[in-house]
C-alpha cells in the first residue's frame, strides 16, 4: 500500500521513513493565533478551518498508487496541541511534536476519515 502526505489541495509528499511497521512524515506548520485566541495552524499542510485544522495522510489511489482498490484520506486532527505544547516544542532545539495513528481501518483497509490519536496524543520528542 502507498502512503503519501497531502501538500495543499493534491500534492503528495512520500514518508520520510518508513518501515513494515512504521511510516514516518516529517513537515512543518506556521502558527498563529486564531480568532478564539487558540492555534491557528498554516501553511500548505495544514487542511480545514482554522478551528478544526487536521493534516491529511492519502493512501491507495490518493497516494498515487493506480493499481490499489483502495481510495482513502485519513484525517489527522491538529486540535489536540495547544499553546503549552507548542511552548514546548519551540523551547528546544531539535525537538518536534508527534502523534501515532493505526495505519489500519477496522474493514482491513488503510485508515480513513477522523482517525484517533494514540498514546494520549501529541506529545513533544527528541529525535
Amino acid at each position: 500500500m502507498t502512503f503519501g502526505l497531502q501538500r495543499g489541495k493534491g500534492a503528495l509528499v512520500p514518508p520520510a521513513q518508513a518501515t513494515n511497521e512504521y511510516l514516518s512524515f516529517d513537515f512543518t506548520l506556521r502558527v498563529d493565533i486564531g480568532k478564539d485566541g487558540r492555534p491557528n495552524f498554516l501553511g500548505p499542510f495544514a487542511q480545514g478551518p482554522p478551528a478544526g485544522r487536521f493534516v491529511y495522510v492519502n493512501s491507495g489511489t490518493s497516494a498515487g498508487q493506480a493499481d490499489s482498490c483502495w481510495t482513502r484520506r485519513a484525517k489527522v486532527p491538529l486540535t489536540g496541541i495547544g499553546w503549552r505544547l507548542i511552548e514546548r516544542a519551540l523551547a528546544g532545539t531539535d525537538t518536534l511534536l508527534e502523534v501515532q495513528i493505526d495505519g489500519k481501518a477496522k474493514d482491513g483497509g488503510p485508515a480513513c476519515a477522523t482517525v484517533p490519536l494514540l498514546d494520549d496524543g501529541w506529545r513533544i520528542s527528541v529525535p
